[in-house]
Formats: C-alpha cells, sequence, structure tokens
C-alpha cells in the first residue's frame, strides 16, 4: 500500500503542474494573441474592440451564448459579418486555441 501511495504523489504533482502550465500557455497565448482586440480583462472595451463590436466575455449571459467547440471554430476559421472580417483566421495550433479557450472561460464572473 505505501509503494501505491508513493507512486500516487508524484503522478499527483505532474498532472498539476501540467494543468498549471496549460493554463498559463492559455494566458501567454490569449496575451500575445487575442487582448489586442479582447482586452487583457476580456471586456472587450479596446480601442479595435469596439470598432470591431467584441464580446464582454466576463458576462456570463455572453458566455453562455457558446460552447468551447463554437469559440475554438471561430478562432481557427475567423468570423465574417457580412462581406467584413471580424476576426481573420488563426494560424495558431490547434493546443493553443484550446488553451486560448480555456483561459477565456475564466473571465466569466
Amino acid at each position: 500500500m505505501k509503494k501505491l501511495t508513493l507512486l500516487a504523489i508524484p503522478a499527483a504533482l505532474a498532472l498539476a503542474f501540467t494543468t498549471s502550465a496549460f493554463a498559463a500557455d492559455g494566458k501567454a497565448v490569449y496575451s500575445d494573441n487575442c487582448a489586442k482586440c479582447h482586452g487583457d480583462d476580456g471586456k472587450g472595451a479596446t480601442k479595435m474592440g469596439t470598432k470591431l463590436g467584441a464580446r464582454d466575455y466576463t458576462d456570463a449571459t455572453v458566455q453562455a451564448a457558446f460552447t468551447d467547440a463554437e469559440a475554438f471554430k471561430s478562432i481557427k476559421e475567423g468570423m465574417k459579418k457580412d462581406d467584413k472580417t471580424l476576426m481573420k483566421p488563426s494560424e495558431l495550433s490547434d493546443d493553443d486555441i484550446s488553451a486560448s479557450v480555456t483561459y477565456l472561460r475564466t473571465f466569466k464572473k
């Protein structure tokens, strides 16, 4: 039983560090690629965000209006309204997109 416990502790620590690293990566990806329009705080109140109508991701109602898969698709494929490009398709890796969506969810209040 002691051997099992001794093995479980490092495994749990590794998982915790991996999860923290993933969340930290999401913040870095968001900061580098999304904050210009969506703001560091996710409110979309930047000059570009206001111009393009970026949503306020601190609003629980706004966040409830889309799934992670929909957010992923919007980042991956971009967004258009009529003939106007609201967001260009991303060149980020799928892992980086997933990390940024996970980080985006932390803005909800």
